[in-house]
């Protein structure tokens, strides 16, 4: 990795410039996408215990936020169970204020803009990213307008409209959404939670908090689903600062499952690619990673293969069944968090996950944010 620098700021790690983080910006100048230059992480002295959020993570944040906007995200359980006779651990990020892992980059990005005085931002999301802008920016008090696919879940449109935000159907697929918000941030604060980079800043306490879980320690593994790859990020950013501050040995190998009707991360790693490879797409049930081109996709290829990581598509039955299995554990995850857990059973098979290891399932979303989907699963019948 690149040395930390003495002052945070953003960097482009395709072409290595770097830009203040003072001044409002979520992309570089050439139109790529921004991370923050490596910061030299926290120990275990850092972590403000008084807090109950992942604000208790905030030394390792490259900004300070006197008055930071928390609606009490993170802290999420960390769950012992097993699946098919692998043990594992089900860190269950549906504990979040709205419902899914997104509420730990939003209270962290939203933070940065109502700090730098923002009052209208703009967002595009398949339902969970939009829910939980809208419900950081009603906390802040900034004007929110999200741009959702046509066909996404119903309850995570009205979840968005409850908190106050304006909501508008973009017709066609994911790809046609992101097209109509890059559009429209000429004119208004692209709140992206693909794009910002200090969302990215948010989710690395995924990380952080795995870390305290685990007293303080390492898992040998994390096993995640990707739609843009920021849990992927997060994690790859978190677990190298612990690296970093000589709090771990080494970090997590990341085992990423995509659907594999829509499995552009999967299809790259797995041809040795740096970047996009031409694949088929179809509609999947797992609607939250239906994101055909990641912006950070050559990010997440590099940070998968540093970890020593892996891939894997799963078919549509599989997640069906994953979302059935994990409901009759008492867990109620929808069908994009459930991809995680039908991936554990591949990853044992192929030798990365061991006897003896301790790993680390993220379950990013509720059941509750699709329950047409869910309707049609647990009942027996074909969800759309």
């Amino acid at each position: 990795m690149i040395a930390a620098m003495a002052e945070p700021r953003y960097l482009d790690e395709r072409t290595g410039d770097t830009y203040p983080i003072a001044a409002p910006r979520w992309r570089a100048d050439g139109g790529t996408p921004l991370t923050v230059a490596p910061l030299p992480g926290i120990t275990r002295a850092d972590v403000d215990t008084d807090r109950r959020s992942l604000w208790r993570y905030q030394a390792a944040l490259p900004l300070a936020f006197p008055h930071p906007v928390s609606l009490g995200e993170g802290c999420t359980p960390l769950v012992e169970s097993e699946w098919g006779g692998v043990p594992v651990s089900f860190k269950l990020e549906w504990f979040s204020p709205t419902g899914s892992f997104k509420d730990r980059g939003t209270s962290v990005m939203i933070s940065l803009l109502a700090q730098q005085g923002v009052t209208d931002v703009i967002e595009d999301s398949s339902g969970n990213g939009g829910a939980s802008v809208a419900a950081y920016c009603a906390a802040a008090g900034i004007r929110a307008t999200i741009l959702v696919p046509e066909k996404t879940s119903p309850a995570k449109v009205l979840q968005s409209r409850a908190y106050g935000a304006t909501v508008q159907l973009v017709p066609g697929d994911r790809q046609a959404t992101a097209a109509e918000a890059l559009r429209r941030s000429a004119h208004t604060s692209y709140a992206s939670h693909n794009w910002h980079p200090f969302f990215l800043q948010g989710t690395k306490t995924l990380a952080y908090e795995i870390w305290e879980d685990l007293g303080f320690t390492a898992p040998d593994q994390v096993v995640t689903v990707a739609g843009a790859g920021s849990t992927v990020l997060g994690c790859d950013l978190g677990f190298s600062e612990l690296l970093a501050a000589g709090q771990i040995e080494r970090p997590p190998k990341l085992l990423v499952a995509q659907p594999a009707n829509c499995a552009p991360i999967h299809t790259a790693f797995q041809a040795g690619a740096d970047s996009f490879v031409p694949t088929e797409y179809a509609p999947t049930i797992a609607e939250g990673t239906a994101i055909q081109r990641p912006i950070r996709l050559p990010e997440v290829l590099r940070a998968i293969r540093r970890s020593g990581g892996d891939t894997v598509a799963i078919p549509e039955d599989g997640i069906k069944a994953a979302v059935r299995a994990l409901a009759a554990k008492g867990l109620y995850a929808e069908p994009t968090s459930a991809t995680a857990a039908a991936a554990i059973t591949t990853f044992a098979a192929r030798g990365l996950i061991r006897p003896g290891d301790r790993t680390v399932v993220i379950l990013t979303g509720s059941g509750l944010k699709a329950t047409t989907a869910m309707g049609g699963l647990i009942d027996g019948g074909e969800a759309r």
